[in-house]
């Protein structure tokens, strides 16, 4: 029998984890929740027959037929949400960040104790294939010790979505912490340590700088460098860009220790290609002793790919969640506490570009 599915929130990144389940064995949405009655009806469309909808998710969580629910709402919802879902017995997987604040991802933390279903925070980029197999070379000590991981991503501007949320800072929880949680938690996954202190410099340089958005008060970062401490010594710097949408490589990742060098490269979306066309991804690994570079070719089944915007990361993230629920077994393999490190990170460093001041760290 597959497992039902509940999701709560139903917009653009609603609707692609929605067409990612479509495409996985044992599984099916079966009611979808959501205030806004268009987002709502292309969603209900987007599932196909058997899905329910709901304009408040509290009614649907009445329901005694779910056996997990997606949380996949703008960013400020997420605390709230949480707070009542937590209070059932089923599977949680909730949308980055957990929560805009570190605050609120302590309460979260904190009202889950004791709970004996998984909540897992889905952090896609750790499942981006290329990006998969450089944590595993990580594992296998291609690179001996890693001690600096470097992460560019240079891509296009933040999308369009219902009642522009993502593009207020109060809303979003600023674009360091929106955007870029996903590079704090893949330095923290990559380094295997603690950060202790952040340094960043960002602005508002090009995008919705327009007379419009002024008096809208958009006021989300569109560029920024970031440097990261960490515990055991090694450190992280993040190069971000949200007006390169011509960019190849929208996304790489070094991670350099004493024996070699690895650098993963994403490919943005198709519809931003000069052709159309998907791309491969390449992992490169250069060997510090012999000179050599290998280059691998990576290759994700294009009907993932065009299931959504990263790169097949969603499709083979919803792929462990499931085995997590069927086993009844296990940890999640993002956590809480991982979750609310990547907001603990992401919201110094907007402190830090706001004040042109370190910040220290206390997990």
């Amino acid at each position: 029998m597959a497992r039902r599915y509940g999701l709560i929130g139903a917009g653009m990144m609603g609707q692609e984890h929605i067409r990612n389940l479509n495409l996985l064995e044992g599984v099916c949405v079966g009611a979808i929740a959501d205030t806004d009655p268009g987002m709502r009806e292309t969603s209900l469309r987007v599932a196909g027959d058997g899905a329910v909808g709901y304009a408040d998710y509290r009614e649907m969580l009445t329901r005694e037929d779910l056996d997990a629910l997606v949380i996949v709402t703008p960013n400020d919802t997420h605390h709230d949400i949480l707070r009542d879902v937590l209070a059932t017995d089923l599977p949680i997987l909730c949308e980055k960040p957990l929560c805009t604040t570190a605050v609120d991802c302590r309460d979260i933390m904190g009202l889950s104790r004791g709970r004996s279903a998984p909540v897992w925070v889905a952090m896609e980029y750790r499942y981006m294939p290329p990006v998969a197999r450089l944590l595993e070379e990580l594992d296998q000590g291609t690179v001996g010790s890693p001690r600096m991981i470097a992460i560019r991503e240079h891509r296009f501007p933040f999308l369009a979505k219902v009642d522009d949320w993502n593009r207020f800072n109060d809303r979003s929880g600023g674009t360091l912490v929106e955007k870029c949680c996903h590079f704090w938690d893949l330095m923290r996954l990559a380094m295997k340590s603690d950060p202790v202190r952040v340094f960043a410099s960002g602005g508002v340089d090009v995008n919705f700088t327009d007379a419009e958005s002024a008096e809208l008060k958009v006021d989300v970062l569109d560029n920024a460098f970031a440097v990261v401490d960490f515990k055991n010594g090694s450190r992280g710097m993040l190069d971000l860009c949200m007006f390169a949408e011509g960019s190849y490589w929208q996304e790489v990742v070094s991670v350099t220790g004493e024996k070699a060098r690895i650098d993963a490269k994403v490919p943005g979306p198709a519809r931003f290609s000069a052709d159309g066309k998907e791309r491969a991804s390449e992992v490169e690994i250069s060997l510090r002793a012999t000179k050599e570079v290998r280059v691998e070719e990576i290759e994700v089944d294009e009907e993932i790919l065009q299931a959504g915007d990263h790169h097949g990361s969603t499709f083979y993230q919803h792929q462990r969640f499931r085995d997590l629920i069927v086993t009844g077994t296990g940890e999640p393999e993002v956590s809480l506490a991982d979750g609310y490190w990547s907001v603990l990170v992401g919201e110094a460093a907007e402190e830090s570009a706001r004040t042109g001041k370190a910040i220290s760290l206390k997990g």
